[in-house]
């Protein structure tokens, strides 16, 4: 599929970033709708002279995400948040933003569009995170009937919220929380390998219309992650089973926090394993072999070693 002009809303994420960078690799003219294109600025060094441009757009006004899409051949859908903070919910952002992108992505006459979601999205799953997705896929289809469907398991990759969070807390506490004593399985994947599909998706019209399922080459319990972490950083922390109720108590306070590490909603998600289905598609089926978490995590996480990349203290 010939593409010359792609808008990327919530380009300016963590994984927005790899999306951009591969975008621009091909060749593409990117539009980056971002609520604030001066916090996006680093994005355009990912491409030639005026070949990657912020732009300022408020997803919930359907007239300004028209304006976005307006003259591309193709849109992709990033925008997603973990934790709700004022008029920032999960419906606002998963459901109705998601909707609104796909009506004037159809409407404008746009040949592609790929929304990115999350495995677990389900009308019946126990966090409303995960029916917020749900929910979201639906509108996006029911807008545009050919649009693509990325579901990710855990990302991970340098800048990721997930084993930073985990080494950070390592490097400062004692132990570290296995709630419901860690049972939960994941399976985690590359940030790359993600960016890969989802352009991969994108410029494929043999894509058009279907679900891949993201996940890495293993599956782990979250207490074999945080053993992989420990191992990864040298450190000899320990592991501590914590009931989901007491966890559910936790989360209610660190809930008050501005940037909370954990939530009553996430709770729930911990509750149901996060991995990809039998009968997906995977990453796979669009030629991209997922990468072992092992192979990444050397490069980023030695921050959190004592004596940083070296392992050893400094000499003073």
């Amino acid at each position: 599929m010939n593409l010359r002009r792609v808008t990327v809303f919530g380009g300016s994420g963590f994984l927005g970033r790899y999306v951009v960078e591969r975008l621009a690799d091909r060749d593409v003219v990117v539009q980056v709708a971002v609520r604030d294109p001066e916090a996006a600025k680093h994005l355009k060094t990912l491409g030639q002279v005026s070949q990657v441009t912020p732009i300022a757009c408020d997803i919930k006004d359907p007239d300004a995400v028209r304006r976005a899409v307006a003259g591309s051949d193709a849109v992709i859908n990033l925008v997603g948040i973990l934790a709700e903070r004022g008029k920032q919910t999960f419906k606002a952002l998963h459901v109705d933003a998601a909707g609104t992108i796909a009506t004037a992505a159809a409407e404008s006459g746009c040949k592609s569009l790929v929304q990115v979601s999350a495995i677990g999205a389900s009308r019946t799953a126990l966090s409303e995170y995960s029916r917020s997705k749900a929910a979201g896929e639906t509108a996006v289809r029911e807008a545009f009937s050919n649009a693509v469907l990325v579901r990710p398991s855990v990302i991970f990759g340098p800048e990721d919220g997930f084993f930073n969070l985990f080494g950070g807390m390592a490097r400062m506490l004692p132990a570290l929380p296995l709630f419901g004593g860690g049972k939960t399985r994941f399976q985690p994947v590359y940030v790359a390998d993600v960016a890969d599909a989802i352009v991969t998706a994108l410029f494929d019209s043999e894509s058009a219309g279907k679900t891949y399922e993201l996940g890495g080459p293993e599956v782990y319990t979250f207490k074999e992650l945080m053993e992989l972490l420990l191992r990864e950083i040298r450190r000899d922390r320990m592991l501590v089973s914590i009931p989901f109720f007491v966890g559910d108590i936790q989360a209610t306070f660190a809930g008050l926090l501005p940037n909370p590490p954990v939530t009553r909603d996430s709770m729930k998600s911990l509750r149901e394993d996060n991995v990809v289905a039998e009968d997906a598609l995977t990453l796979g089926d669009l030629g991209i072999r997922a990468t072992p978490a092992e192979m990444i995590l050397p490069t980023y996480m030695h921050r959190y070693r004592k004596g940083g990349r070296l392992g050893r203290a400094s000499i003073s």
